[in-house]
């Protein structure tokens, strides 16, 4: 299938993980369609945003902290026959490592899609439901990004 026959999204994901291996995590609502569960911070790539931006902007929106971001840790992508606007769909998602810089945990998102941000025990994230799959994709990667404070 040629790429003007479908629709793409690219987002952009944080992994964020402390001095107590505890990863920081966003709750997902589901506003705007999906199941809500826990999430990687980040999200949807504006149109003339980069990666990193859209990394720094999202991570601040959803848990209140402010980002450096590090390297590309994986690449991921699925596609769906029925998008949204019933064309063929394909999501592309990045997820880099991130280190807290500055702000203090708390959702600032105003009826968005983020309820809560939490630090969960690397180990627990693995198994905590409901989750999106980009935790496990994250989780499959190299997450020894260097720890950051909480």
């Amino acid at each position: 299938m040629h790429f003007t026959e479908y629709d793409t999204r690219l987002a952009a994901y944080a992994v964020i993980v402390d001095d107590a291996d505890r990863m920081l995590l966003t709750w997902y609502n589901g506003f705007g369609g999906g199941t809500p569960g826990w999430t990687l911070p980040g999200g949807g790539v504006e149109y003339e945003e980069s990666l990193e931006a859209a990394v720094v902007r999202e991570v601040q929106e959803e848990t209140g902290y402010v980002v450096a971001v590090g390297a590309p840790l994986a690449c991921h992508s699925f596609t769906a026959p029925d998008g949204r606007h019933g064309r063929p769909f394909k999501s592309v998602r990045l997820v880099f490592a991130a280190t807290v810089t500055g702000g203090a945990l708390g959702t600032t998102e105003i009826g968005g899609s983020t309820d809560d941000a939490a630090w969960i025990p690397r180990a627990e994230a693995a198994v905590r439901t409901p989750r999106a799959d980009i935790i496990d994709v994250a989780l499959a990667a190299d997450v020894s990004a260097t720890p950051t404070r909480p």
